[in-house]
C-alpha cells in the first residue's frame, strides 16, 4: 500500500536537553516506539552543539537537508556533514558529538535495527520525467529539494511538496515528474530465513 506523509501534518518533538527537535516521518511497524522499531526515518533540527543519543543494535545514515552543516566526532573521528558532501553512515552505539558550523542545521536520518533488517540510502537529482522502481521490501522517498514532485502509475497519482515523503509498495513502478529537485531514497530489506541461518 502506498502511504503519503505530508510534512505539514507532522509535529516536531523537542529534545529534553533543549538542543533541538526531532520530527518523525515514518516508522515500521507503524505502532513501534524507540525500543522496538524495525526501521525509522526522521528529520532532526540541531540548534546547539551536543551529543547524539545512543541506539545500540541500530545502523544509522544521516544527510544534511538545510543549514550550514556540522562536524560529527564519531568515536573520535571527525566527519564533515555538508549538503554537497557524502552521506554519513555509522553504528547507533557509536559515541557521536555534533559541532555546528554556523547556526542551526536540519538533517535527514534513516535507522534500521540490524538484527531484523538493513537499509541503503541514495540521493537522486530530478529534472523532468523519469522512472522509479520500488525494489526493496520498504522504500521511502523524501523530497529534500524542489517545490513539487508528482508520482504516477496506472493506479495512483500522488503529489509531494518539499519535505513530504511517501512509502511505496514493494515492486511498484512509477513515473516521476518534477522541475528541479532532489529526492532521498531509503530502501529497507528484511533478513530472510536463509540470512538468519547464515549468521549461525
Amino acid at each position: 500500500m502506498t502511504v503519503l506523509i505530508p510534512f505539514a501534518g507532522l509535529s516536531p518533538v523537542p529534545w529534553k536537553n533543549g538542543g533541538g527537535s526531532t520530527t518523525e516521518i515514518a516508522i515500521g511497524p507503524p505502532d513501534a516506539g524507540f525500543e522496538d522499531f524495525d526501521w525509522r526515518v526522521s528529520l532532526a533540527t540541531i540548534e546547539k552543539d551536543g551529543a547524539f543519543s545512543l541506539f545500540p543494535g541500530v545502523d544509522r545514515t544521516l544527510a544534511l537537508v538545510e543549514g550550514h552543516g556540522m562536524t560529527l566526532d564519531i568515536d573520535g573521528d571527525p566527519v564533515m556533514v555538508t549538503e554537497a558532501g557524502p552521506v554519513v553512515a555509522f553504528d547507533g552505539s557509536s559515541v557521536v558529538q555534533a559541532k555546528l558550523s554556523r547556526g542551526g542545521s536540519t538533517d535527514f536520518n534513516a535507522m534500521t535495527r540490524s538484527e531484523r533488517c538493513y537499509h541503503t540510502f541514495g540521493r537522486r537529482r530530478l529534472s523532468g520525467d523519469s522512472t522509479f522502481v520500488a525494489r526493496a521490501d520498504v522504500t521511502i522517498l523524501f523530497l529534500a529539494e524542489g517545490d513539487a514532485l508528482e508520482l504516477r502509475n496506472e493506479k495512483e497519482r500522488i503529489g509531494l511538496v518539499r519535505f513530504d515523503a511517501v512509502v511505496l509498495e514493494a515492486g511498484s513502478v512509477w513515473k516521476l515528474e518534477a522541475g528541479q529537485g532532489m529526492i532521498y531514497i531509503v530502501d529497507v530489506w528484511y533478513h530472510s530465513d536463509e540470512d538468519e541461518e547464515s549468521y549461525e
